[in-house]
Order: structure tokens, then sequence, then C-alpha cells
């Protein structure tokens, strides 16, 4: 059961193709795997058409009187004759191929909106395995994060924004247990010690470097390198 989900705020900006890419890869990934935030989701765009055609509307009648109504129904009439003269030439459409990913002996299906991601170079560090997915900027790091059965990350707080959606397997932490389909915002106000008994797979988002706040710094660097 799904019970972290993007704030309606997150969906519309989505929506309006107002998110940078690494958080539209997870919105889109979470609406694939949510059907209360598919539903929404539907919502939000039907409210955003509507209003953008009432906007249009509102901008015809400005310009329907700005124009001569006799040169417009020619201009029309002729742009109506150019259009329905030229048959459209349909294509059968094909099945969007799955994506998929294969790290730790294990073969992972992905959501439709990783498919553009084929050639994911693995790293590990002990229980923790690495993907680069996307880079927005110098700052923000997207990766495919894959934890081991019984492995830990040690307790961490964020310089800046951690999002975290959840592919495949469970994890738990100080806050609560998360499972597949799970979208996790967290921020510079939040520490955890995530672990998985099962082993988990993950997309996460980040525009600053873990700050470990136990263990010693210089044996932790690496790992936090890795995850960052």
């Amino acid at each position: 059961m799904i019970n972290f989900h993007p704030t309606r705020e997150m969906l519309a900006s989505h929506s309006s193709a107002d998110l940078p890419v690494s958080l539209a890869v997870a919105v889109s990934a979470h609406i694939e795997m949510c059907s209360a935030c598919k539903a929404l989701q539907n919502n939000i765009l039907e409210q955003q058409a509507a209003d953008s055609w009432q906007l249009g509307s509102q901008q015809d009648e400005v310009n329907e009187k700005n124009n001569n109504d006799a040169m417009f129904d020619t201009m029309f009439e002729s742009m109506f004759e150019e259009i329905v003269s030229h048959q459209p030439q349909f294509e059968s459409s094909k099945p969007i191929a799955a994506a998929q990913t294969s790290v730790a002996g294990k073969t992972y299906k992905l959501p439709i909106a990783f498919r553009s991601f084929n050639q994911l170079k693995w790293a590990g560090l002990g229980a923790v395995s690495r993907a680069r997915v996307n880079n927005d900027d110098g700052k923000v790091r997207s990766n495919l994060l894959h934890i081991d059965k019984n492995g830990v990350i040690p307790q961490h707080k964020h310089k800046g924004y951690e999002l975290t959606l959840l592919l495949d397997g469970s994890f738990e932490d100080e806050n609560g247990v998360y499972n597949k389909g799970d979208f996790i915002w967290l921020n510079s106000e939040h520490k955890h010690t995530p672990f998985t008994k099962e082993g988990c797979l993950c997309y996460t988002v980040q525009d600053a470097p873990l700050h470990f706040i136990c263990g010693i710094s210089k044996v932790l660097n690496p790992l936090g390198s890795l995850i960052y």
C-alpha cells in the first residue's frame, strides 16, 4: 500500500511541465504506480485545460472585436480547405518496451519514465550500489540506489532536500516503514537511518551531499560520495 505521495502543488507543476527533469521522472514513475495520484493528476489536467480554454476564449473575443469579420471568415475557410484536402496517415501504435536494470544478481522492471536510461553503470560499496541517472545541473544529482538485504545507511541528515521514490522492496527508518511506490520528501530538518530487511531499489534526487551524524567522517565519506 502506497502511503506517501507528491503534493498537489508538485503534481500541478508536473502537469505544467515546470519541474526539472530529475523530479519529473520521479513524479511520472509514481503516477504509474499509484492509482490515486493518477486520478488526481487527471483532475488537475482537466482543470488546467478548462482554465486555458477560458483564457483563450477571452482572448478570442478581444481579437474578434479588433479584426474584420469578413477577412477572418475568408482566412478560416482557406485554412479549413487546406486541412481537409490532406488525408492523414495513421501508423499502428507499438507497445512501449518496459525498462529494466540488473544489479546484485537481480533484474528489476522499472517504470516507463526510466525507459531512456538503458546504459546504467553501477558502482558499489558494501551493501550499497548506485547508478547515476541524470544531472539537472551541477548540484542536483539523481541516482538509482540499491541496498542489499539487511543493509543500512548510517544516520545522516541533508544540507538540502532528498527525494526517494521506492521502486521495489521496502525499507524503514525512525519515521516509519516505506513500501513500493512511496514518494518520500525530506529536507534539512530531517535525520534518519534507512534500514532494509529484504533489500530495496530506490530512485533518489538530492541537491546537496549527506551529512553523517554518527561515526568517523573519514570512514563514512566514501559512502556519502557514492550516494550523492
